[in-house]
């Protein structure tokens, strides 16, 4: 699984376990509901950490524990331009 797409299986699940529409995610972590929307529909790449921890915060959780689910367990690893080495 890729990262974006791990990142927003993470969330919907979140939402849906806090039992949190994400309107109400939205108001209450203070995170434009089009972004929300962005990241769970896949067009946004790679949100912003600070973001996330804004996310996290109005979920009640840590960041860490956002990166503690099953999603990440079997993450792939893009290689972005620049990442090699030689």
């Amino acid at each position: 699984m890729k990262s974006q797409e791990a990142i927003a299986k993470r969330l919907t699940r979140l939402c849906y376990e806090k039992g949190c529409s994400l309107y109400q995610l939205s108001n209450c972590s203070g995170v434009h509901i089009s972004t929300i929307k962005s990241i769970v529909n896949g067009k946004s790449q790679n949100p912003g950490v600070n973001t996330l921890a804004k996310l996290c915060m109005g979920l009640g959780i840590e960041v860490q524990d956002f990166f503690d689910g099953e999603e990440f367990a079997e993450l792939e690893l893009e290689e972005e331009e620049g990442d090699r080495v030689s």
